[in-house]
């Protein structure tokens, strides 16, 4: 059996005024869905700390009292990848929401969780599957 590698990838659910902070995706995978900052777990990194740093990369603002949230367990079968994510939830902190990555996210944009844009990014259906609310 060939050996595949499972990634860990961190998402993070930042809250604001009653909505959530999704992006518009340009990156090849998921290229078009919506979904929260976030991506690869660092080596020695804490949920927490990818979730901080994630967020300041990718939306260029801070985020304050941070909670594990969820996990979820997606296949991507077009690239043959699989990840299993961490979502921490959290309130925003401070600094404009802004594109940091142009090459990644076409836009930013606040949604209350029950009108969230589709398509959905893959690692998010299973917030759904669950019933999770970051609310909650």
């Amino acid at each position: 059996m060939e050996n595949k590698i499972v990634r860990v990838g961190g998402g993070v659910i930042v809250r604001r005024n009653g909505k959530v902070l999704v992006g518009k995706r340009l990156a090849d995978l998921g290229k078009g869905s919506w979904g929260f900052p976030g991506g690869h777990l660092e080596h020695g990194e804490s949920f927490e700390e990818c979730a901080v740093r994630e967020t300041k990369e990718e939306a260029g603002i801070s985020i304050k009292n941070l909670k594990l949230g969820s996990v979820t367990n997606a296949y991507f079968k077009e690239s043959d990848k699989h990840y299993v994510t961490v979502y921490v939830a959290c309130d925003y902190g401070k600094g404009k929401v802004r594109i940091m990555e142009p090459d990644k996210t076409a836009e930013w944009s606040w949604f209350s969780w029950e009108n969230l844009p589709k398509p959905y990014f893959l690692t998010m259906r299973g917030l759904f599957e669950q019933n999770f609310n970051p609310f909650k």
